[in-house]
């Protein structure tokens, strides 16, 4: 079994993206995975059934936003809905990543309905050692 650390910031995360006194700010909200490896960190969203054009991503003030719009299709007038599970309709995930995130190096792709975005890390500074000069 895997327990994972309770985090009451993503909570409020939750609270606000899935609306606060009554406000709606998404229709639904796509279960996200975020990983951090030695040279990068990975963001990847279950995204069903949708492609490539109505996802966008954004790296703004260090944070990835990821929006996009998964819209319900009729396929006949005719036709009569019994039950519908999935989820339609807008949705945003923003993700504040550390400062050594390197905006220069991010790249996305999807894959059998997720979207995987890989914000790479910047180098770490390294220290420089300074002579001392003697006069």
């Amino acid at each position: 079994m895997t327990l994972m650390r309770w985090n009451p910031i993503r909570e409020f995360d939750d609270l606000f993206a899935r609306g606060f006194l009554g406000e709606s700010y998404n229709d639904w909200l796509p279960p996200v995975d975020v990983r951090e490896f030695d040279d990068s960190y990975r963001v990847d969203v279950e995204l069903p059934a949708m492609s490539p054009e109505d996802v966008s991503v954004t790296f703004k003030d260090g944070v990835l936003t990821v929006t996009g719009e998964r819209r319900y299709e009729r396929t006949h007038e005719s036709e009569k809905v019994h039950r519908t599970e999935r989820r339609f309709g807008k949705f945003t995930r923003n993700f504040r990543l550390p400062e050594d995130a390197d905006d220069e190096a991010i790249e996305a792709s999807a894959n059998r309905g997720v979207f995987s975005i890989t914000v790479g890390k910047r180098e770490k500074a390294k220290p420089r050692e300074i002579e001392v000069k003697v006069h």
